[in-house]
């Protein structure tokens, strides 16, 4: 608990210190005691690989058997090291190992074909990968060659004097370098003691979610048969006061007993489940207590999934543009599909009252909730994995409260927030509210798909019939 405590008042005093800038902000520089200790001599940035010149590992795309594992002290030698032999702040370094890869626990390939500890596009990698530990290879998946080679490429690309453009030549998108600094900033304040304890956090809460998704999907499960059943049970009673014989009505009567006592079986299961989800709900509750106060801290607030803010209103899912994307549009009428990984936290997007809630899913929209705002209008979230107990018909909730978290339940084809209004008469990605959280709580997917294609003056996609294949094909 101590430090928890620790880890809150350096977070605090990192809020206290940045919360009123506009932007991340850029106070990085490279630690003069990081001694170089690559037992080889590292090559320049300022030139990438000849053809090669380098060698790689056999299949190098592919992921290793076991794939090398690190705690944040060890790595941290590595971001120093790295960073003084080329000139790029540690904490720089140690936020992409964080986006990037998670530490090393999400290692690729991605869905772009990335790879390793910091995540390389393979043919950048053949361009700029360093053998940091002097074993012979350029391997993306062992940390000290991949740090090195993000601390060379950023230098490569101008981080020695603009980190900005650094981290901008990483990945092209404004959010990222928005994320990346602000994350480092909090990295360079707390230290790695400190940096292992938000790691620390963020495990917890990302642990007590799952555990709360997966209970509360055995209880839906249970509970969706037993009334399955019961349908079955009301069928095979009307039967037995529809016999006019004795003896069929006996024989009508012993089978409509023993499937009642199977449904009490199963209703004796979804009560241990209903135990199980309780005790779910009260270890995601000491979590987010934990996560309180370091959640409010600028730069923390993606990581832990915290509520953003702007104005009036909440951005309803969380965990920032990394993890959270929508599309400018939606696939047949107006609503936003924001996607998110299963089990992201929800949230109410504004101060409001619950007009309707559904704990069990319907057919389409799954489990969710309609709400009210201050302001008059219906908002409907659809397809979620689990709604908090506390939400019933006429609950109020002040913006950022959270209702759930996200999921696939009902008509879904991957886990997502179907948000729209109710009824669906104007596009949530439109309203500026929504707009303003653009690259702070999301991203859009399909960018920079201008807002005008909503109204059809521009296509984005165009309908091509697969030739002999029953399937439609969409192409750009």
């Amino acid at each position: 608990m101590r430090r928890v405590a620790a880890l809150q008042l350096v977070l605090f005093a990192l809020l206290a210190g940045t919360a009123r800038a506009e932007g991340p902000v850029l106070g990085f520089s490279v630690a003069s005691s990081a001694a170089v200790q690559s037992p080889v001599s590292l090559p320049s940035a300022g030139t990438p690989n000849q053809p090669g010149r380098i060698s790689v590992p056999v299949s190098f795309t592919v992921p290793p058997a076991s794939p090398e594992q690190l705690g944040v002290d060890q790595l941290h030698v590595l971001w120093s090291q790295a960073g003084a032999a080329y000139g790029i702040p540690w904490q720089v370094l140690a936020a992409i190992n964080k986006i990037e890869s998670n530490f090393g626990q999400n290692m690729g390939p991605s869905s772009a074909g990335a790879i390793g500890w910091m995540q390389f596009m393979p043919s950048t990698w053949l361009r700029w990968g360093v053998d940091a530990d002097g074993d012979g290879i350029a391997n993306p998946w062992v940390a000290s060659d991949a740090i090195y080679s993000a601390a060379r490429y950023l230098a490569a690309a101008g981080g020695q004097t603009d980190i900005s453009r650094g981290v901008f030549a990483y990945n092209h998108a404004d959010w990222y370098v928005n994320e990346v600094l602000s994350l480092a900033q909090v990295y360079g304040q707390s230290g790695p003691a400190e940096t292992a304890e938000l790691e620390r956090l963020q495990a917890a809460l990302e642990s007590a979610r799952t555990e709360v998704v997966v209970a509360n999907q055995g209880l839906v499960a249970v509970q969706a048969k037993v009334r399955a059943m019961g349908v079955v049970s009301r069928k095979l009673q009307a039967r037995v006061r529809s016999m006019d014989i004795l003896s069929d009505r006996l024989v009508a009567e012993r089978r409509a007993v023993l499937y009642d006592a199977r449904i009490q079986g199963l209703r004796d299961v979804a009560a241990e489940a209903r135990v199980t989800v309780a005790e779910a709900e009260q270890g995601l509750d000491a979590a987010r207590q934990s996560a309180r106060a370091p959640s409010f801290a600028s730069g923390t607030g993606a990581l832990l999934g915290s509520p953003a803010f702007e104005s009036d209103y909440v951005f309803p899912v969380g965990g920032g543009p990394q993890v959270v994307s929508v599309s400018h549009t939606h696939h047949d009428y107006p609503a936003a599909d924001i996607a998110a990984p299963s089990g992201a936290p929800v949230y109410a997007l504004g101060a409001s009252t619950v007009v309707r809630a559904w704990h069990m899913p319907d057919e389409r929209c799954g489990i969710g909730l309609t709400l009210q705002t201050r302001d008059g209008l219906e908002w409907t979230y659809c397809h979620l994995s689990y709604l908090e107990a506390g939400i019933q018909t006429g609950s109020a909730l002040a913006a950022g409260a959270p209702v759930g978290l996200v999921g696939s339940t009902g008509h879904a084809t991957g886990p997502h927030l179907h948000l729209q209004l109710h009824p669906a008469t104007a596009w949530p990605q439109e309203q500026p509210w929504f707009q303003r959280f653009a690259g702070t709580a999301f991203r859009w997917q399909d960018a920079p798909t201008p807002l005008d294609s909503i109204t059809g003056s521009e296509q984005v996609f165009s309908v091509v019939p697969a030739d002999g294949e029953p399937v439609i094909g969409f192409t750009r």
